[in-house]
């Protein structure tokens, strides 16, 4: 089975441990287990529990702990709705293997994370892209998508808030999509990943809009764990059924000890939640005074997630413009190129202050000698 270069992916496992200054981080910046246990009641209680643990299977389908602490991230959800993953990215790939076949027709947004088209097309799927416009502030063309749809339409899959661009799909352009899918009986498959903080906060979820909806989300971007390589999926039992018949194909369950630890962070979501929030909020006010203060540099202010993706006006195309910035100012960011978008670059602003801070100066000395 042939299946395309994950360009995102790529670019990350070449330059991310090099890098001096990396904003292109898509996590909130991540917890130590020290920082994690602290939030407990009593962590040195949570520690000796830790040091207890027997490392078998575990439960193969989630612990009844985790589930119940995810499903409370729903409104309309029970545990049995919950099927845990290897991330988020194990729960993209589990929705697609289980439920998209050769000669099915997709729909995907994009630009968007990778997985959600390039997987089904190496499934032999006829995959079509509704295009997310600059131009139109990515906003969803709701008549495009009806276009895109037929008969045989199997899934559509979209992400919200959107990565690369950080933009949201209101409830409003949710519900209009569930009926266009609910028209052909089509499943929709929501990568949520960065739903949870702030304007966020306020968007529902698939998986409690519609009856083929599936949300998927993780431990990895709004509660600062991907270390931890938990996620999951949130569907109707009988989606999670399907979904838990072929997963024993690729994952027998998850670590008992990301297991306990998420655990431990869905039950302080709140605090977690309080500090990455603010934490968003002050970070997207430097880069948006940034991007104000740099005549090269435009962009559609995200008002979800930690991703932007900035339009830059000098001529590089943009693998060359990152692979520049990197090797002379030791600075990380995506290109567009990864996106399938040429002119842009992606940052992410909720890694670490000093290492923004750092990292858009340089990036502007960049901007300046390049012009």
């Amino acid at each position: 089975m042939k299946i395309a270069a994950f360009g995102v992916e790529e670019w990350m496992n070449e330059y991310e441990k090099g890098a001096k200054y990396n904003i292109a981080e898509t996590c909130v910046e991540s917890l130590t287990v020290e920082e994690l246990l602290n939030l407990s009641d009593n962590p040195e209680k949570k520690l000796e529990e830790i040091k207890k643990i027997r490392l078998d299977y575990g439960d193969i389908k989630g612990s009844k702990a985790f589930k119940k602490g995810v499903c409370s991230l729903y409104k309309s959800l029970a545990p049995q709705n919950i099927l845990p993953s290897h991330g988020a990215s194990g729960a993209n790939f589990l929705v697609m293997y289980s439920l998209v076949e050769a000669d099915d027709r997709v729909v995907s947004v994009h630009p968007t994370y990778q997985q959600l088209y390039s997987i089904p097309e190496s499934f032999g799927a006829e995959v079509k892209k509704l295009e997310l416009k600059y131009e139109d502030n990515y906003a969803i063309d709701l008549a495009k998508l009806r276009q895109l749809v037929n008969q045989n339409t199997k899934l559509i899959a979209i992400n919200n808030p959107n990565n690369p661009s950080g933009v949201v799909m209101g409830e409003e352009t949710l519900k209009a999509i569930v009926e266009i899918a609910r028209e052909v009986d089509a499943y929709v498959l929501a990568d949520e990943v960065y739903r949870g903080l702030n304007k966020a906060k306020k968007i529902p979820a698939v998986a409690d809009l519609y009856e083929k909806g599936i949300s998927v989300g993780s431990m990895s971007k709004i509660f600062s764990l991907a270390g931890l390589r938990m996620g999951w999926l949130a569907a109707a039992e009988e989606i999670i059924d399907n979904c838990q018949l072929h997963r024993d194909y690729t994952t027998i369950s998850n670590g008992k000890i990301d297991d306990f630890l998420s655990v431990i962070a869905l039950e302080n979501r709140d605090k977690i939640f309080k500090r990455n929030s603010n934490k968003l909020e002050d970070q997207l006010e430097i880069l948006d005074q940034w991007v104000k203060s740099e005549a090269l540099v435009e962009y559609v202010k995200p008002n979800g997630g930690t991703t932007a993706f900035l339009n830059y006006k000098i001529d590089l195309a943009s693998e060359k413009f990152s692979k520049k910035l990197y090797d002379e100012k030791g600075v990380l960011t995506v290109p567009g190129s990864a996106f399938g978008r040429e002119g842009f670059i992606r940052v992410g602003f909720a890694g670490n202050k000093k290492e923004l801070l750092k990292g858009l100066q340089l990036l502007k000395e960049f901007i300046q000698e390049n012009k």
